[in-house]
C-alpha cells in the first residue's frame, strides 16, 4: 500500500508517500481500505514529534480517517469485511490502508459519504466532549468559540447551535473568515485582526450579551485571544482549553477566575478515546444522528490526493484553512 511513510521524527518538507506492507489485523482489530482521512495540525505536530504521545517509528500519520472494511482479526464480531466504516486511530489514517480497533470503529450513515465521515470524526468529537463534559453546556447558554472558521471551531459552532445555544459568538482572524463562521452558524462574528483586541473583544461581547458576558469558551488558539476571552466571560462561565493553533501558549491570570467564580479545563480527547471507547461510540453516533436531520454539516474546504498531503499541512500551519481538508485515497 502507499501511506505517508515516517522513519524518524522529522519537519513535515522532509516526509514523502511510500510503498509500505499492508497491514494485518490483531486481534480484536480491523482493517480499513482509507477512502477519506482527516487532515488535522496535531498531525504535523507528531510528524515532527512535538506531540505529547509519539508514535513508535516508522509508522503513517493521521487521527481519522473512513472506507470499507477489508479484513477482520480474531473475536472481531460489531465488523464484517464490506462494512462502511469510519476509524479513530492514535495515528495510521495517510494511507491506502489503516489497522483500527474494533471499539474505535463506527458504522456509517446510509448515504452518507466518506468525505463527510471523514470530516466528522476528531474534530467533532473533540468539540462536542468540549462543549459538555468539560464545559457542561447547557441548552440556552451563550459560546464564544475561537478561530470559529478552523475545523475545531466551526465544529464547536455548528454543535452549540445544534444542541441549543441561544447565541453562539465567533472570533476569526481576517474579514475572509466571517462568511465561513456565519455559514456555520455564529450568530456574530468578531475579526480579531489588528490591535488592542484585549479589550475589543470583552468590549463587543459585552455588548452582544447586554453586559453578561459569556458562559462558555472553546479555545483552541490559545495566545492574546485566549486572555481576552477570559475577560469576556460571565459569572460561572466556563473556557475549555484544547490547543494553540496561535503557536502562543498562554498563561492564565487567576485571579481572573477568584473574581467571576471562573472555571479553566483542558481538554485531551484521545484519552476518551482510550479509556472509555463506549462513550465516544454514543457521541459519534449522536454526531452522525445530527448529521442525518439536516443540523450538521462540516465545511469541507478542500480535498486533496493523499500525495498531496504536505500542501494540506502547509496550509493548516499557516492557519489558511478553513473548516477541514479531506485527504483522499485512489
Amino acid at each position: 500500500m502507499k501511506a505517508v511513510w515516517i522513519e524518524k521524527f522529522q519537519p513535515i518538507e522532509e516526509a514523502s508517500v511510500q510503498e509500505v506492507d499492508d497491514p494485518n489485523p490483531g486481534q480484536g482489530q480491523v482493517v480499513v481500505d482509507v477512502k477519506a482521512a482527516e487532515a488535522n495540525f496535531p498531525d504535523i505536530l507528531v510528524m515532527e514529534g512535538k506531540y505529547q504521545i509519539k508514535p513508535p517509528l516508522p509508522f503513517a500519520p493521521g487521527k481519522a480517517a473512513a472506507g470499507i472494511v477489508s479484513a477482520v482479526g480474531e473475536n472481531v464480531s460489531s465488523v464484517s469485511v464490506g462494512d462502511r466504516i469510519a476509524v479513530q486511530v492514535e495515528y495510521g489514517a495517510y494511507a491506502e490502508k489503516v489497522i483500527a480497533n474494533e471499539n474505535s470503529c463506527f458504522s456509517l450513515p446510509e448515504g452518507m459519504p466518506f468525505d463527510v465521515a471523514a470530516a466528522l470524526g476528531l474534530v467533532y468529537q473533540t468539540s462536542h466532549f468540549a462543549l459538555f463534559e468539560r464545559a457542561s453546556f447547557q441548552s440556552g447558554e451563550t459560546v464564544l468559540v475561537l478561530g470559529a472558521s478552523g475545523g475545531i471551531g466551526s465544529a464547536s459552532v455548528q454543535l452549540a447551535k445544534a444542541l441549543g445555544a441561544s447565541k453562539v459568538i465567533g472570533s476569526v482572524l481576517g474579514q475572509e473568515n466571517i462568511s465561513v463562521a456565519e455559514s456555520c452558524g455564529c450568530d456574530h462574528v468578531i475579526d480579531l485582526s489588528g490591535d488592542g483586541i484585549r479589550d475589543r473583544l470583552r468590549d463587543e461581547i459585552r455588548s452582544v450579551t447586554h453586559g453578561k458576558g459569556v458562559d462558555v469558551v472553546i479555545d483552541p488558539v490559545g495566545g492574546l485571544a485566549n486572555e481576552a476571552a477570559l475577560r469576556a466571560m460571565a459569572w460561572r462561565g466556563r473556557m475549555v482549553i484544547i490547543g494553540f493553533a496561535s503557536g502562543d501558549i498562554p498563561t492564565i491570570k487567576s485571579n481572573y477566575l477568584l473574581v467571576k467564580n471562573i472555571a479553566v479545563s483542558g481538554l485531551q480527547w484521545s484519552d476518551y478515546r482510550e479509556r472509555e471507547p463506549e462513550w465516544v461510540g454514543r457521541v459519534q453516533n449522536e454526531i452522525f444522528t445530527l448529521w442525518k436531520d439536516g443540523k450538521l454539516k462540516p465545511h469541507i474546504s478542500q480535498t486533496m490526493p493523499l500525495v498531496d498531503f504536505f500542501n494540506a499541512l502547509d496550509l493548516l500551519r499557516q492557519g489558511k484553512v478553513q473548516g477541514k481538508i479531506i485527504l483522499t485515497t485512489g
